[in-house]
């Protein structure tokens, strides 16, 4: 397998993240580039590429003043915003390595990123924050000083852009090579790893996004996805900056709706739980008018037999305007497809989505690829049910030496440009996931994915053999895929898989009370909290008869659970049982209610 090439002609320029904005800069000074929204005004209020820039020029002046040089480390806990980027760029633009955390990060984890990851000057948000973390210094000996971002005061980023404005330093170009970014992983099992990505990795992503989806300079994202983490950070940061688009800061969850209306994107990068909210939204909301309902089902038939047809009827055509018209308007009227990742999107509600004119992608990747390893895309395809194909830069592999070669499926194997540099002070971990072998000069990493490629080039990804566990009748279960699955009902907010060694599968499942109530088949069962309706017998009967029909559709007997443990309070960043990137973290949730799970089976 081992071919050895030179490497460097795979990164085109740009190739580091200094050269992707500066030539953006250079190419679309006076374009839009941030937008936020000003709460008394209510309006969106943007600065341009060439105002973020001045800015980046002054910090940089400033770090330089300071001390930072080469391959340091700062660190910053701050959510999206303007001047998330102004660091990232500033400390690049001297060759240090950026390390972004989470705002709402537990305050161990914060601890524990900065000693690991030896930053040296760390940028916290406000002063809330900077209480939070002050006592860092003490016992972290790289760390030199504590800015913040929003306030004032010698340590404020006003007063280092002050100092910069004084003290002007040209940036420095980075190797493709050198780091760019720490960027850490969610921890489910253990302390998070700081995954090494180099500027040829993260510029290369962006590359690949912009081509595969034709991104330019008139195209703008609602920024919902935390840069902290990789998917956002190529898909809506990277990608748009590249471009010469703009970026828009959405305000909250709950005002996720409005900010689309407001600002319109032509795009947009979501996890598939926010499209199936919608989807879920849509279909309760005409479910409550049977006239409506009627004529709304009529449209949707209409659009399917539609669905491939090049020049649409004239039915579909105004049901379009009657109907799907408005339903886009709900994501302000000009979005033109929603990037998917973490999971896969179902595919009928990818193929209603489409067929009202919004068009769901879904891809593919790892912290440890920079993201990206495969994506649908415009260019190069959409085909429901997979993660798209592999990036035309990487290669994938998939090992059966776990599986069986009889078997379809296997390990996915990674290789190419966009594979990390390894695990920062982690050199075990690193050797357990970096193959011994190379394809054209890149290095390779074991995903613990489980997937297979078909014969049109498109990834199928069936599980992951980290959460895979075996039940006493020798079967292999999945979890991930069936909890999943449970979530695409309304009523579910969590749900873990149990039954290791069992006869058979249990699960804990939190509802969400809010939707109960919209039900009406079961609102007059429930009682005035969720907490109360749970120890009702005729409620406990109802939802365990209703995920188990949902779950039997698709999942075979012994892999739907056969009782549930339904609770009140779901899984949370605060109580440890979830990653920021809401992953479950199983131990710890099995640390707080194993003991419950277990009486299941003696019940």
């Amino acid at each position: 397998m081992t071919k050895e090439v030179n490497v460097n002609t795979v990164y085109d320029n740009p190739n580091n993240l200094v050269d992707l904005f500066e030539q953006s800069v250079a190419k679309y000074p006076n374009n839009r580039l941030f937008g936020t929204k000003n709460p008394a005004s209510g309006q969106y209020e943007w600065v341009t590429f060439q105002q973020v820039a001045e800015r980046v020029d002054n910090l940089r002046g400033a770090l330089k003043k300071l001390g930072l040089a080469k391959g340091e480390k700062v660190g910053v806990i701050l959510n999206n915003c303007t001047e998330w980027f102004i660091c990232e760029q500033a400390v690049h633009g001297l060759g240090g390595v950026f390390v972004p955390m989470y705002l709402q990060e537990l305050k161990k984890v914060m601890q524990y990123i900065v000693a690991d990851a030896e930053v040296k000057f760390l940028f916290a948000r406000d002063a809330g924050v900077y209480e939070k973390v002050k006592d860092f210094k003490q016992d972290i000996p790289t760390l030199r000083e504590i800015f913040t971002i929003y306030g004032d005061g010698e340590n404020s980023l006003k007063a280092l852009e002050d100092l910069g404005r004084k003290n002007p330093a040209p940036s420095i170009k980075p190797h493709w090579s050198d780091m760019a970014n720490i960027v850490y992983t969610s921890g489910t099992t253990g302390d998070p790893k700081g995954v090494m990505l180099n500027h040829g990795s993260l510029t290369l992503c962006a590359r690949s996004g912009v081509d595969g989806f034709g991104l330019d300079e008139t195209m703008h994202v609602v920024a919902i996805l935390p840069w902290a983490h990789v998917f956002g950070l190529a898909a809506d940061l990277h990608d748009y900056v590249h471009c010469g688009g703009g970026i828009a800061f959405a305000e909250s969850v709950e005002k996720l709706i409005q900010n689309f209306q407001e600002v319109k994107p032509t795009g947009l990068s979501v996890v598939p739980r926010i499209v199936n909210k919608v989807y879920d939204t849509i279909q309760q909301g005409v479910a409550a008018d049977p006239v409506k309902k009627q004529f709304f089902d009529a449209a949707v038939a209409e659009a399917v037999k539609n669905r491939d047809l090049p020049e649409k009827t004239k039915e579909f055509k105004d049901y379009d305007a009657l109907v799907f018209s408005q339903l886009r308007n709900i994501f302000g009227g000009n979005l033109k497809f929603f990037v998917t990742g973490s999971a896969l999107i179902k595919p009928e509600i990818a193929l209603f989505f489409r067929d009202i004119g919004q068009p769901t992608f879904d891809g593919y990747g790892l912290t440890e690829t920079g993201p990206t390893v495969s994506m649908n895309s415009p260019k190069y395809g959409n085909k429901y049910g997979t993660v798209g194909k592999v990036d035309r830069n990487m290669r994938v592999v998939i090992d059966k030496s776990r599986v069986g070669e009889d078997s379809l499926d296997g390990e996915i194997i990674v290789y190419g440009p966009h594979v990390m540099m390894g695990y920062h002070n982690k050199p075990q971990q690193t050797a357990e996931v970096m193959m011994p072998d190379t394809w054209n000069g890149f290095s390779g990493i074991r995903t613990g994915d489980r997937g297979w490629l078909d014969d049109e080039g498109f990834l199928h990804i069936t599980g992951r053999f980290k959460d895979e566990y075996k039940l006493a009748n020798g079967k292999y279960v999945h979890p991930e895929g069936i909890e999943n699955e449970a979530k695409l009902l309304r009523w579910i907010l969590n749900i873990m898989l149990y039954g290791d060694g069992k006869d058979y599968n249990v699960a804990i499942v939190v509802p969400d009370f809010a939707a109960l109530k919209a039900d009406p088949n079961i609102k007059p069962l429930l009682k005035d909290t969720l907490e109360e309706s749970l120890k009702e017998k005729a409620v406990q009967d109802y939802l365990t008869k209703d995920i188990t029909a949902h779950l039997r559709k698709t999942y075979g007997g012994y892999e739907v659970p056969q009782k549930f443990l339904f609770i009140p309070e779901d899984f949370t960043v605060e109580s440890g049982m979830m990653t920021q990137t809401m992953k479950l973290k199983r131990p710890l949730v099995m640390k707080n209610y194993g003991e419950q799970l277990q009486a299941l089976y003696r019940s």
